[in-house]
């Protein structure tokens, strides 16, 4: 073995045996959960694509993590263009706004949206103190407040691949076509955008991926009434109690987000984006 891959091998092997022991070991205690409960076979794996409930629980989750995921990104495309672009102020004040949320948990958040969003929350009492409405607008315990926390939450994570795509532009280009007559949209839309699409879809990816697991939030905002996945596998292990179906969804989940992570290796690749 080359030195250099010996070296490697050292400074890899402890953290690829960590991984193994607080990931794989669990991961695969819950699958011998799902074939071994109640009865031994695959018949929770039967109940998962017979059961329209669980069906309904995966359509919603899907609904739903596509919406944030195309919020999300397009808030913070928008977001991580004014960090990279903008004048030092602007850059200052965005990169405040993109760090203290990881400073907030996440129940913390959950809860500030529905001081803000319930029916005597501090939104619907502006609104009717202010003649808008006479009624209070119903924004939790639905999608609509499941998507909004979620969004708020999955922003800042959708800038960093973002904003690392943009800052890798080639200025020369962008000053090529501007020397060429073209507009600051056309530039925008048939330049900056191709070239900044590989950090797209990766934001896109890791968002929708994060919004599949996605438990406090959906069951706070959502009231019990936009119940997705992980709230599912909740309410199968521990309250049902059904582990051998808890576990059964689980490991579904599991293969279709590993899928998703092979892809994102597969595709979201500078250099076949632009190549």
């Amino acid at each position: 073995m080359k030195p250099d891959m010996l070296k490697s091998a050292l400074l890899l092997g402890p953290l690829v045996l960590f991984l193994g022991l607080a990931y794989l070991v669990p991961f695969l205690g819950v699958m011998q959960w799902s074939v071994t409960l109640p009865a031994p076979g695959l018949g929770q794996y039967g109940k998962v694509l017979s059961d329209p409930l669980i069906h309904s629980v995966f359509f919603r989750t899907f609904r739903i993590c596509l919406i944030v995921t195309v919020g999300a990104v397009a808030a913070a495309y928008a977001i991580a263009y004014v960090w990279v672009r903008g004048t030092p102020m602007q850059r200052l004040i965005t990169e405040l706004c993109i760090l203290i949320p990881f400073w907030i948990s996440v129940l913390t958040r959950a809860f500030g949206w529905v001081a803000l969003l319930s029916n005597r929350g501090l939104i619907n009492i502006w609104l009717q103190q202010a003649g808008i409405i006479s009624e209070p607008l119903t924004m939790v315990r639905n999608e609509f407040g499941v998507v909004l926390g979620m969004m708020h939450f999955l922003i800042p994570f959708a800038v960093f691949p973002i904003a690392s795509a943009m800052r890798s532009l080639d200025e020369r280009v962008l000053l090529a076509a501007r020397g060429l007559g073209a507009s600051r949209l056309r530039i925008f839309w048939s330049i900056f955008v191709p070239m900044t699409m590989p950090g797209i879809l990766g934001a896109a990816l890791m968002v929708f991926v994060f919004a599949l697991g996605f438990f406090i939030t959906p069951a706070i905002l959502g009231g019990g009434r936009s119940v997705m996945i992980a709230e599912l596998i909740y309410l199968r292990i521990f309250q049902s109690p059904d582990w051998g179906l808890g576990a059964a969804v689980s490991v579904i989940l599991m293969v279709f987000v590993a899928l998703l992570l092979v892809l994102m290796l597969r595709f979201v690749r500078p250099n076949k984006m632009l190549g």
